[in-house]
């Protein structure tokens, strides 16, 4: 079992983090934690990150109630090892690339049995006006926030 501190060495450069219960429940019938499964990890992370830049409004980082807000464009993961039940998976959030409508955020997931990191994640964010079914650029303030929660990118 890993210790702590190595844990929160490989995610010194993601500002969000939360620690995540490895279910029972999430394995396969190969007796590993089942893929889809990491990109709900992913997704827990993502809406902390949406609530540390909403400060905490249910995972809604609009623009002071334009309607406008986060919709994912496309999600990916790289495998790096396989998880079993039991384990705690701590993951890690920060942004990377921001352009004018649209960012990246980047994901790891850190097993703490085995010390090591388990999967990779890049989610594109798209900032869209709900109000009008469209992209839009990102706001102001949302970039400005965003630009906060770089990490070590």
């Amino acid at each position: 079992m890993s210790d702590d501190a190595h844990v929160a060495d490989l995610l010194a450069d993601y500002p969000v983090v939360v620690e995540i219960p490895v279910a029972w429940g999430d394995m396969d019938a190969m007796g590993h934690v089942n893929n889809t499964v990491y990109f709900r990890y992913f997704e827990t992370a993502r809406i902390r990150c949406f609530e540390a830049l909403s400060d905490g409004a249910a995972g809604d980082p609009s623009a002071e109630g334009s309607g406008v807000g986060p919709i994912v464009h496309t999600a990916s993961c790289r495998f790096r090892i396989p998880l079993t039940y039991p384990d705690t998976v701590t993951v890690g959030v920060r942004i990377g690339e921001i352009s004018e409508d649209r960012y990246v955020m980047h994901s790891r997931a850190v097993s703490h049995r085995h010390g090591a990191v388990a999967a990779e994640g890049e989610t594109l964010v798209v900032a869209f006006d709900y109000a009008t079914g469209t992209k839009t650029p990102i706001p102001d303030g949302l970039r400005t926030q965003l630009l906060g929660l770089r990490g070590g990118v």
